[in-house]
């Protein structure tokens, strides 16, 4: 998991442990600083490291600011080597840049007096947008909660036939349709079975064509103006890099969405999406998917992903 930005990472900060002598500034007994100029040429080194990670160009800028704010000028222990020093000021800027756009997603449900709350699920075909949206159903009656399924995605039968797998697997309720019937009816017949039955829960799939498609984008939007989700939360594949950041802007724009899960992290051995997105978009990231099994959802945690990005573990 990440293993091309930890080596991308660890490279440039290994390159500046090489060139040590000339990058080095001695302190007497105070310890050491790094000259302004040899920084200028870690940092350069950094920022081509985070882009061919698929780091979005933006925020490869602030992480490389960042790290420059924590080291230029600043004192460290002669017993401490430089790559553990830039390391340390990577971590700390990801970390940072990571928790900038924070979402209690349990407490929003909880919160919410008025049931069933209505989640809307976007996002492209391949992304795994209806297994996340079993995944999610089997986490909310892990916490007690009674779900409902919409299926919405009426464009593909394989959709209505998939999701309704998992339903069944799961024990929840779905609404489904015939294949090519009108989608919000279907979001609309599964909130008002939900307010009948008193359940908690109504999560509404939906057809994922590209986002270029106009036809595709008129029919969000009449969803959401039929279903008034709660949120509508883009599901984003790891796997296609900046491809995912440009996804989650077309459905923004067109319907604005409230948050991402990313799915396939397990996969993703550049991690440049996972770390852009969030800021990209000024969305958060509320879970990561990273495996097939009903239970590998994970609560989105800054520190975690930190810590994957620099493991050695894979």
């Amino acid at each position: 998991m990440f293993r091309a930005l930890r080596n991308f990472i660890r490279g440039a900060a290994k390159k500046a442990e090489q060139e040590r002598p000339e990058l080095e500034e001695v302190l007497g007994e105070e310890g050491k600083r790094i000259r302004k100029a040899a920084l200028e040429k870690i940092l350069d080194e950094l920022q081509m490291e985070l882009l061919s990670a698929d780091v979005a160009l933006p925020v490869a800028e602030k992480i490389v600011k960042s790290v420059e704010n924590q080291l230029l000028g600043k004192r460290y222990e002669r017993g401490y080597k430089l790559e553990q020093i830039v390391e340390t000021a990577l971590r700390n800027a990801i970390m940072e840049l990571l928790s900038e756009h924070r979402f209690d997603f349990w407490g929003f449900i909880r919160n919410i007096e008025s049931k069933p709350v209505v989640l809307m699920f976007v996002g492209v075909n391949g992304t795994g947008k209806t297994s996340v949206i079993a995944k999610l159903a089997k986490a909310c009656a892990d916490k007690g909660l009674t779900t409902v399924l919409a299926a919405a995605d009426t464009f593909r039968a394989g959709a209505i036939e998939q999701i309704s797998i998992h339903a069944e697997r799961l024990g929840t309720r779905i609404i489904k349709h015939q294949a090519g019937s009108d989608p919000a009816a279907v979001a609309y017949d599964a909130i008002e079975h939900a307010k009948a039955r008193k359940r908690d829960v109504v999560l509404i799939d939906t057809a994922g064509r590209m986002q270029t498609n106009r036809n595709l984008m008129d029919e969000m939007k009449k969803i959401k103006k039929v279903a008034q989700p709660n949120l509508i939360i883009f599901v984003g594949d790891a796997l296609t890099g900046s491809d995912a950041i440009e996804q989650a802007r077309e459905f923004d724009s067109a319907v604005g969405i409230d948050a991402v899960i990313l799915t396939k992290i397990d996969a993703d051995a550049k991690g440049g999406a996972a770390i852009s997105i969030s800021s990209e978009i000024g969305k958060p990231i509320i879970f990561i998917s990273n495996g097939q099994g009903y239970d590998n959802l994970l609560e989105f945690d800054p520190q975690w992903m930190v810590d994957r990005i620099f493991s050695d573990a894979d």
